[in-house]
Parts: structure tokens; sequence; C-alpha cells
């Protein structure tokens, strides 16, 4: 479980110094687990930010998903594994910060290809030949826009 605390953003932002007390992950997951796309942010070997966003599936703590080898996610993410995903919403906010790994897709577990494959329609055949990512995010980010900042919340994983 990680641990909340307040981010240190800009003091103009007016974030209280107190520690956060609605912070509760759990409703995080459940927001990670329930979202649609996701927005996978990799750097290219210039140094541009690409931006891109994925299907993909929320379980064990971290964020599952496949890109082509020879897309440009792909390729940076070989170059380079870290990463920045977010949820579509601006206003209920989660950000997840960290580094992915690669899985290859024979070492998957069935359970998590039936599961990917039943969120989005799909066979889950049709996704055993993908390159996957597994994203365990070491920090995360999340706030409300109508409660803000008093929800700004940091959060770190051990």
């Amino acid at each position: 479980m990680p641990r909340p605390e307040r981010p240190d953003f800009d003091p103009s932002y007016g974030i209280p110094e107190t520690p956060p007390e609605r912070a509760h992950w759990p409703a995080v997951e459940e927001k990670l687990a329930a979202s649609r796309n996701y927005w996978i942010c990799t750097t290219r070997s210039d140094g541009r930010p690409h931006a891109k966003p994925v299907w993909a599936f929320w379980t064990d703590g971290a964020l599952w998903f496949g890109s082509g080898a020879a897309s440009v996610t792909g390729r940076n993410l070989a170059r380079d594994p870290r990463v920045s995903a977010h949820l579509e919403s601006g206003d209920d906010t989660v950000i997840l910060e960290g580094a992915v790994e690669v899985v290859a897709a024979e070492h998957l577990a069935p359970a998590l290809l039936e599961a990917y494959g039943a969120k989005y329609q799909m066979k889950p055949e049709d996704l055993a030949d993908a390159p996957w990512f597994r994203f365990a995010p070491s920090l995360a980010f999340t706030w409300l826009e109508q409660d803000y900042p008093a929800t700004a919340t940091r959060w770190r994983f051990d």
C-alpha cells in the first residue's frame, strides 16, 4: 500500500502542509481498474515527449498494456523504461510515474489475457503475440478539481 503525502508543487497552488485526510488508495485503484483509456507518456531518443492512449488493465498494483515493438512507444520503452501514465480526466486526476518491465506474452497469466479480453471484447488468443509491459508505479499523484488543493496527494510506493 503506497504512503500518502502532500506533493511539493509550486507554493502558489496553496497545497496545505497537513497530511491528506481523505486519501484512500483503494478508491484510486477502483478508478484505475474502471478506466477504458490510459495515456502513456514516453520519451523519444532525441528527448522529445511522446504520448498516446492505450487500452490497459490494472491488477495487483500494476498497469498492464501492450504496444507493438516497432511502434514509437515500443521503441521508446525498449530504450528507456521510464514512463508516466494518466487517466483521461483532469477533474478527477490520477497520474502514475515509474518504469515498465517487458513481459513476454508466453509468461502472461492466462487469467490476465482473459480479463483484458473481456474488458475490451477481444479473444484472449488475439492478444498472445503482442509485446506486453508491466507498469508498477513508484509515484502517483491524485486530486479532485472540485476540492483542489485539499485533495492533492502524492503516493509513494516502497
